[in-house]
């Protein structure tokens, strides 16, 4: 028994004996391997206690309120980093390190580092802006750039949208504070398509009119309140123009298949109705100049 005592007490001492190897000093504190380990937990353990403080200041606290839930993901990621900055400091007083060293290392790295992170604080402004202001929320349908697609995601930094591909891009928050964003779903889900047609000089435009508006009838994607209406837009070069003006709430997100559908039953109904649909024609006069140069020269002769 006094053997397993003396075993189990040369191997604590060897334990102890390897985390206090010396590893750096800052300022006038010894920074051990156990004073690295006890930073890493205590700090791993601030981390999980402020996410779960976050999601119960959302979904708990502030879900009691009348408050939208991009300001309560705000609000509590604004919670979140300020409860991580206090205890980060009383953490880093807890192992023994003294705050005037780092704030003097932190300063001379910050100049260098602070030119490297401008778009990173800039990123995270803005995220806090858009939480706050909500120009868009996840489920919009939302265009910015060359990009399209729904908004699955808001984060501090970036904001994450779903194209019709299930493609996922990643835009930084920046994008939407400096550049114009197209927002289809802001006020409602509602909204309105342009299908351009054209028909022959020869055909009626009463007659086109009542076919597109029963094509738009017809059709289960598109709204009846507000009404379909159909535009005279110009004589064209060929064809007279028309604009049929439809709204539709179910197909935001593919409105090519609307347009699709409807394509498809106008061409039938055209086709049934005897409706022609002209194709661009222009008048070609070609001038034989080798023939003229050829007979000339014969004249001559």
């Amino acid at each position: 028994m006094n053997d397993f005592f003396k075993y189990i007490q040369k191997y604590f001492n060897y334990v102890k004996d390897f985390l206090s190897i010396h590893l750096i000093d800052i300022g006038n504190t010894s920074i051990t391997l156990w004073t690295l380990l006890y930073f890493i937990f205590l700090a791993w353990l601030l981390f999980f206690i402020t996410a779960k403080l976050r999601k119960w200041m959302i979904y708990k606290v502030l879900s009691k309120s009348k408050v939208e839930l991009g300001v309560r993901l705000a609000v509590g990621t604004i919670i979140r980093y300020g409860v991580l900055i206090l205890g980060l400091i009383i953490v880093i007083q807890t192992v023994g390190i003294n705050l005037s060293t780092i704030t003097i290392l932190a300063g001379a790295l910050g100049i260098g580092i602070g030119f490297g992170l401008q778009n990173v604080t800039n990123n995270l402004v803005s995220g806090i802006i858009i939480l706050f202001e909500r120009p868009i929320k996840v489920g919009d349908r939302i265009q910015v750039g060359e990009v399209f697609g729904n908004v699955m995601m808001i984060s501090m930094r970036a904001t994450m949208i779903l194209t019709n591909d299930n493609i996922s891009v990643i835009v930084p928050n920046s994008e939407f504070i400096s550049s114009t964003v197209i927002n289809w779903s802001h006020n409602d889900r509602n909204v309105r398509f342009s299908i351009p047609v054209g028909v022959a000089y020869k055909e009626d435009p009463e007659n086109v009119k009542k076919i597109l508006l029963e094509v738009a009838d017809k059709e289960d994607g598109v709204l009846k309140n507000p009404e379909s209406v159909v535009l005279f837009k110009e004589f064209g070069d060929s064809s007279l123009n028309f604009n049929l003006l439809i709204w539709t709430s179910s197909y935001i997100t593919t409105p090519g298949f609307l347009k699709s559908k409807l394509y498809f039953e106008i061409f039938k109904k055209f086709r049934e109705n005897n409706i022609e649909i002209p194709f661009p024609q222009r008048d070609l006069h070609i001038k034989n100049t080798e023939f003229q140069i050829s007979q000339s020269k014969i004249e001559k002769d």
